[in-house]
């Protein structure tokens, strides 16, 4: 029987890239512990009739011990973590991850510990995001004057499609999922793996590769569950979650190229924009980039490491 039982959650489907890192994390636990500590991954919260926030406050009070969440609905309560909301910030995943396993990921995970009652472990990603919709084809900013667009709730991600000439529609993704779904707004952003997860590529009938954001999920633990175990322990869970990171991040890549061919065959036309195409959009939201940098301080901009 084991001594102590670690709860885990997510709101992710079973065949996801984050299902499959929590299922990492409990067979590295229970493994490197021979049993000891067990591990009940709850893997969908949405399934219980919860919005995905409530992963939050169930870490928080300590219904669970670990979730994985999107940084972005943290912006408020850490404004540093908006530097990771920066449209264009990173050229490719090598970049991202570095950032994050580097200098700027530490300095994230500092103010994240310090203005949250979360313990931070490390970060996995959620891709990069491109745009949908159910309207027409998009491969300049101008195509999406006047769309209604979902999003995360998220300051900059609202000044970047203002920037586009769409209208903002923050929203808590439940309440966005079924806007979506009735045709309430016309488009949305999101990494093809949310896209296809949430069911979109059934209503949407364009996807544009722009790549704008990044997605960074961060996995936050309740504190006091960590300090609870024993010094060997919490060095295993910390082992665990840079485990899940290395499967998450593989999983996520190999992901991207299954959707979009599923979502090809379904019959959703995609648009890969050449380098002047995408080169409009960055220029469109360069003031926004410039206040952000104003905003979060040139220091945490300065630890991105530089692209390959």
């Amino acid at each position: 029987m084991p001594e102590t039982t670690l709860r885990v959650g997510g709101y992710a489907p079973p065949d996801s890239s984050h299902s499959s890192a929590l299922a990492v994390f409990a067979d590295a636990v229970e493994r490197l512990t021979e049993g000891r500590i067990a591990v009940d991954v709850m893997g969908n919260v949405l399934d219980l009739g919860r919005p995905a926030v409530a992963l939050l406050d169930m870490v928080e009070t300590g219904e669970l011990d670990l979730c994985y969440f999107s940084t972005s609905y943290l912006g408020k309560q850490v404004p540093e973590l908006n530097v990771l909301e920066t449209p264009f910030l990173f050229d490719g995943l090598d970049q991202a991850h570095a950032a994050l396993d580097g200098d700027l990921g530490a300095a994230l995970t500092v103010a994240s510990e310090a203005a949250t009652p979360y313990a931070v472990l490390g970060y996995w990603d959620n891709g990069f995001r491109h745009f949908t919709n159910r309207l027409r084809e998009v491969r300049v900013p101008g195509d999406v004057a006047g769309m209604t667009v979902r999003l995360q709730p998220n300051e900059l991600h609202e000044a970047m499609i203002e920037a586009w000439g769409g209208v903002p529609v923050p929203v808590e993704l439940s309440r966005g999922i079924k806007m979506i779904q009735d045709g309430e707004v016309d488009a949305q952003e999101n990494p093809l793996a949310n896209t296809v997860a949430y069911g979109v590529n059934d209503v949407h009938s364009y996807a544009t590769m722009t790549a704008h954001l990044y997605g960074a999920r961060g996995i936050y633990a309740h504190p006091g569950s960590l300090s609870a175990l024993a010094v060997d322990d919490q060095e295993v869970v910390r082992r665990a979650v840079a485990e899940a990171i290395a499967h998450q991040r593989g999983a996520a890549a190999d992901k991207e190229l299954e959707y979009r061919t599923l979502m090809t065959g379904q019959g959703v036309a995609f648009v890969d924009l050449s380098t002047d195409e995408r080169g409009r959009f960055i220029e469109a939201v360069s003031d926004v980039v410039e206040r952000a940098r104003a905003t979060f301080g040139t220091h945490l901009y300065d630890l991105v490491p530089s692209g390959t």
